[in-house]
């Protein structure tokens, strides 16, 4: 099982957003059998078979094991991953694009960087999964408290100034066979967790 996978398939995404599937996601974390899930999702058991059969054709769930218990055969199935990620592919007619508005300092435009990032991350590791390969990636995650506006002004600036620079210098256009790179940089508001409330 991954631990996060992107879906950009639009039918796989409309699979996953219904309720009671999102839930059958969610229990079969470990697997389970249509009759295990029914007990605990409180749906009879054919309700439950008809929603898996849902997921698996879409890759969500997967078969584990399959069991004989007298005429009947118990599949075990599990979830393909322990947490999805709804790419903007799913939606491409409407997916987010930060150049048509490009507002450095507004959160809509954060949020069209953020989206073209899970479309293209999820693009990058589904082409190295098919070609059995690792995409190579960094990834930077900090808390900063300011004490004042100014602060968080002067931050940005001096952040923008010091990407700026790495990018100058290590950025080359002449590289044979070098191979471009997205850097993003983000600071917004922090949003409490359940846990923080």
């Amino acid at each position: 099982m991954l631990d996060v996978t992107v879906i950009e398939d639009p039918a796989a995404a409309e699979v996953c957003m219904d309720p009671v599937r999102a839930r059958l996601l969610a229990e079969l974390a470990e697997p389970k059998s249509a009759t295990m899930l029914a007990g605990s999702v409180g749906l009879p058991r054919q309700k439950v078979n008809y929603h898996l059969r849902m997921l698996e054709q879409h890759g969500l769930v997967e078969l584990v094991e399959e069991r004989r218990k007298g005429n009947v055969t118990e599949r075990l199935m599990r979830a393909t991953a322990a947490s999805y990620v709804i790419s903007p592919l799913a939606l491409a007619a409407v997916q987010p694009d930060p150049d048509r508005a490009p507002d450095r300092l507004s959160a809509r435009w954060l949020l069209a960087v953020a989206a073209r990032l899970v479309r293209e991350i999820g693009v990058l590791i589904t082409g190295a999964s098919r070609a059995g390969k690792r995409v190579a990636t960094y990834g930077l995650d900090a808390t900063i408290r300011f004490a004042s506006a100014a602060d968080r002004s002067a931050f940005a600036e001096e952040l923008t100034g010091a990407v700026a620079a790495l990018v100058a210098k290590y950025h080359d256009d002449a590289a044979t066979g070098g191979r471009e790179h997205r850097v993003i940089v983000a600071v917004h508001p922090s949003v409490p967790t359940e846990k923080e409330n």
